[in-house]
């Protein structure tokens, strides 16, 4: 059957089937061209056609077309618009973090132009500023690398030459190799707490000042291992920015500035600039305090006990973030959470969906989160839990560990360093979705949560032995729960949320 003349009107998810399906089928454009080329050569497409045909700048003629289906022993019309839901127009996240989203198609609708239009508005009206905005961008593009950036990571090892631990010392000895004179302040001058739009609850910490001040506050001296993380960002600032005009202002405490949603909704590439230095500066510092391999191999001697960072004298957050960089299995979490309902950093390189953003509260959080539990019921020690939670219509199994800490302006908050257990039974031959499932079912009858059943705790058992985390096992001695992303989708019987 022909299709008609009008084509280009039935093409504008044609473009995104075609990158889809040959990345799945792990074909580059030269191995596609190659095979179009085999099957008609005339009609084929060049790899430069074929690269605009998948951007969305051109449209194949009926004949070209036609070839390309044949590649993929496709139907012609299966790649016009008829099933524009098709899952085959969603990008494939892979093992990369984040999760299904829609295809940024049709082209001319997520044009740039259309999006510096689109965004701003949008912004506005959810309240989000542009600084907030250039924050999700970089947590996007760690989530998306999975925390692995090599070249940050060489940069801190040329510095700190691996060395574990580094002591306060060591760390006061590279900022003067690098000329930095450290001076104390008292009170932090206005034009630093204007620059910074400080709150009352929040706490300056240091900032530097060029050429080469680094001013730090006097009550960092009572928090050695939080004063060594702000040394090494600024010493990331130096090595990465070569000392440039940016102040680099370190804030302790959460900002719950009331007129937050007056904030300018305008993306200013200074915002843009500001936030990703920030991912760098701090990412170098985790990475100088805690060097990947002797860190890896440290991890691996202690079951990945969050009480390591008293081995190598760091602060629990520097080494539940750098779990996430260091462990050689990819799909983790990371959570830093103030009450009420306030995610202060979030990482996500399992695609876990959150219950609300870092950027706002919501009315109807699942308080069955371990982090938040613990928000409400602060413990001591940490505590690990099995959770499981739909995703995409599915059932994931997560284990998390959790420890209530203060920072350094006395406020209590959470820390959450936590695993996507599917991938992990997966990897050895089990079926991730058939025990998720049937763990879910058993925790709808418990109402809500249960013990697992010893027919699975087997399972559970082999995968904390394979993957060496001791929080794993003693979170399979504990009830399973069950989570949810919303009040809305509650899964439990009765919802927590009725009436």
């Amino acid at each position: 059957m022909k299709i008609n003349k009008s084509l280009m009107r039935k093409a504008h998810f044609l473009g995104t089937k075609i990158r889809n399906l040959r990345k799945r089928n792990n074909l580059t454009m030269e191995d596609l061209s190659s095979r179009c080329i085999k099957h008609n050569a005339e009609y084929a497409p060049s790899v430069s056609y074929l690269s605009m045909i998948e951007r969305g700048k051109r449209v194949p003629s009926e004949d070209m077309l036609q070839v390309i289906a044949d590649v993929f022993q496709k139907d012609i019309h299966w790649f016009l618009d008829d099933v524009p839901d098709s899952p085959d127009i969603v990008p494939d996240k892979g093992s990369r973090g984040g999760i299904s989203g829609m295809a940024l198609e049709p082209n001319f609708l997520f044009s740039n132009e259309i999006l510096q239009i689109a965004i701003p508005e949008m912004l506005s009206q959810t309240g989000t500023s542009g600084r907030q905005f250039a924050q999700l961008l970089i947590r996007a593009h760690q989530e998306h690398h999975q925390n692995h950036f090599p070249d940050l990571e060489r940069a801190a090892e040329e510095v700190g030459l691996k060395r574990l631990p580094l002591s306060l010392d060591d760390i006061i000895d590279i900022t003067r190799q690098l000329g930095l004179q450290i001076k104390w302040f008292r009170k932090t001058p206005d034009e630093i707490l204007l620059e910074a739009n400080i709150t009352p609850n929040q706490l300056v910490t240091s900032f530097f000042m060029p050429p080469n001040n680094l001013y730090i506050n006097e009550c960092m001296k009572q928090h050695p291992t939080r004063l060594k993380y702000n040394l090494a960002v600024h010493i990331g600032h130096c090595m990465l920015h070569d000392k440039d005009g940016l102040k680099n202002i370190l804030v302790a405490g959460r900002n719950n500035a009331p007129n937050e949603r007056h904030h300018n909704s305008v993306v200013e590439s200074q915002d843009i600039l500001q936030a990703w230095r920030d991912f760098e500066c701090s990412f170098f510092a985790g990475a100088l305090l805690c060097p990947k391999v002797p860190f890896r191999q440290i991890l691996d001697r202690n079951g990945y006990e969050i009480n390591v960072n008293k081995l190598v004298d760091v602060s629990e957050s520097v080494a539940m973030r750098r779990m996430t960089a260091v462990s050689p299995y990819a799909h983790w979490h990371y959570f830093d959470a103030y009450a009420p309902g306030k995610l202060k950093a979030v990482y996500r390189g399992n695609g876990i969906p959150l219950p609300w953003g870092n950027m706002r509260n919501v009315d109807d959080p699942c308080q069955h989160w371990a982090v938040f539990r613990m928000i409400d019921n602060p413990a001591k020690g940490s505590s690990s839990q099995i959770s499981i939670m739909n995703v995409n219509g599915e059932a994931r199994l997560y284990c998390c560990e959790s420890i209530n800490v203060q920072d350094t302006t006395g406020e209590s908050h959470v820390l959450c360093a936590g695993i996507d257990l599917n991938p992990a039974f997966e990897a050895q031959g089990k079926p991730a979705l058939e025990i998720a499932n049937e763990l879910k079912a058993v925790c709808i009858q418990g109402g809500g949560q249960a013990a697992i059943p010893t027919s699975l705790k087997k399972d559970f058992v082999r995968v904390a032995k394979i993957l060496n985390i001791n929080w794993i096992e003693r979170g399979i001695e504990k009830e399973a729960r069950l989570i949810c992303s919303r009040g809305a989708v509650c899964p439990r019987v009765p919802s927590c949320y009725a009436g």
